[in-house]
């Protein structure tokens, strides 16, 4: 296993496990934390023998959402001095992290164990799968500090759960369950917390055998579609699948259904 700062990076077979690793302080964000996981997502990108990534926390919890105590965003007790530019902080650090885990061009699974709150609920939501150990849970907490959800929040609620539904648990700020989220489909699955990091390494094994290259244009397909009505999104589709028409995977699926064989897709 390699360490990075905050970082840590294992790899079995063709999955790799990002874990945030400030246990002390329930994984909550600092910029440099921010950093050094971007960075670790962009290594898992560039390496062609990576086709899954899992991101998990060590220790109690997930993600805390933001460390208010990093020089960045703690606010002075001094009423003299200027408030920290929140939006900054937003801008060269959440935004950067959310789109790249959106941007992966393999999949990306969240194992959420123990609490998510905050920015740390929302980067696991903004994952292709999140799974989540039964005593995990999900705050937006935001409202309890003056804020509104970050980290894409803001447009990943109401698309996953309905406007009011979203309302509900950003101004409320109350303490989601993992059972509950699956059950209004907020993640995909909740399991026991010890079979957690099992179960996801085995659908991370699963999905990397797939065709991920085509696995992460369907996630693309679907939120640019979101925004398209619905004869724009048929065009877009033809778009997509003429590019992945030509594609290795296509051909080789293809032939392995009609040649009655097991598939093996290697483009990315």
């Amino acid at each position: 296993m390699e360490t990075t700062t905050e970082i840590l990076v294992s790899n079995e077979g063709a999955v790799r496990t990002l874990t945030l690793n400030r246990p002390q302080a329930l994984n909550a964000f600092t910029t440099s934390m921010m950093t050094a996981l971007r960075a670790a997502l962009d290594a898992a990108a560039a390496d062609a023998g990576v086709r899954c990534v899992v991101l998990t926390g060590a220790g109690r919890g997930f993600c805390a959402g933001q460390d208010l105590s990093d020089p960045a965003i703690s606010p002075s007790l001094d009423p003299a001095d200027p408030p920290k530019d929140i939006g900054k902080l937003i801008d060269d650090y959440y935004l950067p992290l959310a789109m790249t885990v959106r941007q992966m061009p393999i999949p990306v699974i969240a194992a959420v164990n123990g609490v998510a709150a905050g920015a740390g609920a929302n980067l696991a939501l903004g994952c292709d799968l999140v799974l989540a150990g039964a005593s995990a849970s999900f705050i937006q907490a935001f409202s309890k500090i003056g804020l509104i959800p970050d980290c894409g929040g803001t447009w990943l609620l109401p698309r996953l759960v309905g406007r009011a539904r979203a309302l509900q648990l950003a101004l409320l700020g109350d303490k989601l369950p993992a059972a509950e989220a699956q059950q209004i489909g907020l993640i995909y699955r909740c399991v026991a917390d010890e079979e957690l990091a099992s179960a996801a390494q085995a659908l991370a094994q699963k999905l990397s055998a797939m065709p991920v290259r085509a696995l992460a244009e369907t996630r693309r397909a679907m939120d640019e579609a979101s925004l398209l009505d619905f004869e724009d999104a048929l065009k877009l589709e033809s778009v997509m699948q003429a590019e992945q028409g030509r594609a290795h995977d296509y051909l080789e699926g293809a032939a392995a259904f009609l040649q009655k064989r097991k598939p093996t897709f290697t483009d990315r």
